[in-house]
């Protein structure tokens, strides 16, 4: 690890120990980290650097709208090689929250979160893109028993 020192008005100070604290964090350090690699992907993603990513994509819908879960289902399906998973969950008698979770090429991902999230019916819709990297350069690698792999290793 680096030391570093910065300085930051008293009032800074005191809104990151409530941060800190409130978000279980063991120390500032530990926060200001998270903070700069959030704020390192988030950046990366606005100019596109990273060309492959994972997402995860949560939405509400209310159930009794029959199209809904068809026109849902219809985009994953078109997109089955972005999708790696969906969890669907009954929140009561009419409202459904799905989470669907992806991997891919940052802009189809993205592409496909949105028009997800866009549907007419989604409410509360929203998409977390992390940036990645594949590990060994794209190529990928078996170990030994011929199934073939490529890592995906979280930007740092």
């Amino acid at each position: 690890m680096e030391r570093i020192t910065i300085s930051i008005e008293p009032e800074l100070a005191a809104i990151l120990d409530q941060l800190t604290e409130k978000h279980g964090y063991t120390s500032r350090s530990e926060a200001m980290r998270d903070l700069i690699r959030g704020w390192h992907s988030q950046d990366a993603l606005r100019q596109n650097e990273s060309s492959h990513c994972i997402a995860h994509i949560g939405y509400v819908y209310n159930h009794h709208d029959r199209t809904m879960a068809e026109r849902i289902a219809n985009i994953q399906h078109d997109h089955h090689d972005l999708t790696v998973s969906s969890m669907h969950v009954h929140l009561d008698h009419d409202h459904c929250l799905e989470v669907a979770f992806l991997k891919g090429p940052t802009k189809e991902v993205r592409q496909f979160a949105n028009r997800l999230v866009a549907q007419t019916g989604v409410r509360h819709g929203s998409v977390n893109i992390v940036p990645v990297h594949l590990a060994l350069g794209g190529e990928g690698h078996d170990h030994g028993n011929g199934a073939y792999h490529v890592h995906l290793q979280p930007a740092s």
